[in-house]
């Protein structure tokens, strides 16, 4: 069930406690694929999993703004705090756990979400009336996930097969041109740039022209498979403390 085209009385009657809410963010990813990127790919991955889902859950509106400061020189980027992330998130789970859709999955679109996500799903576990667990799509394809960047194969990948009217294909040689080949400007082990700006001249990362459609549909099934065998696994767990 999805909450935004549903009417309250038809949410009254469902029948679990299971919920998923996309987060995603609102930034540059290259002059190729759009702003909403990371949260039209984290809707993608949660809709075809609640599809596939043995059973009933619900899909809360997506999360569309994130911690994506990193960004910021590029045009049309919003972000916000960590902490008003993490207060947010937790908000909106409490409300979903109100209803009684109290084991929820957050399904991120967006590297710059990860450490804040794992921060206030574990708060929300330990202190509040609700089980959540961060779910980041793109760490759960297999070996796809190494040639994970930023606008680059991967995420393009995902756009070209669910939302293939958001990218600008005739861009794709100019975002791999001018892009970089790697996140970061690195000394050792430490990365010295903070903002992407720093190390890419129009935000991308890897070569989005290595996507294609079918390569999104692989990407969209084995992140969807995992998500639905997690939701399995938070069905099935009893939260807090071992018993033996």
């Amino acid at each position: 069930m999805h909450i935004e085209s549903e009417t309250w009385t038809d949410a009254e009657q469902t029948e679990t406690n299971l919920a998923l809410l996309p987060v995603g963010s609102t930034e540059q990813h290259g002059p190729h694929a759009p702003l909403g990127t990371d949260t039209l790919n984290a809707e993608a991955v949660a809709e075809r999993a609640a599809d596939e889902y043995d059973g009933e859950v619900v899909v809360a509106p997506a999360v569309p703004v994130g911690v994506a400061e990193e960004h910021r020189a590029f045009s049309g980027t919003l972000w916000t705090s960590e902490s008003t992330f993490r207060d947010y998130v937790r908000d909106v789970v409490g409300s979903l756990a109100h209803h009684g859709w109290d084991r929820v999955v957050l399904v991120n679109g967006h590297g710059g979400n990860i450490a804040a996500l794992r921060e206030v799903a574990g708060r929300i576990s330990r202190h509040d009336e609700a089980y959540a667990v961060p779910f980041t799509w793109f760490d759960e394809v297999g070996e796809h996930s190494s040639d994970m960047g930023h606008g680059g194969p991967l995420e393009t990948a995902l756009l070209q097969h669910a939302n293939p009217e958001t990218v600008h294909e005739d861009r794709l040689d100019s975002a791999a041109e001018n892009g970089s080949e790697r996140w970061g400007d690195w000394q050792g082990r430490v990365n010295l740039a903070f903002d992407s700006d720093e190390f890419t001249e129009n935000g991308v990362v890897g070569d989005p022209r290595e996507g294609s459609a079918e390569l999104g549909e692989t990407l969209l099934t084995a992140a969807a498979d995992a998500l639905v065998d997690l939701l399995d696994a938070v069905a099935a767990r009893q939260p807090g403390p071992r018993d033996d």
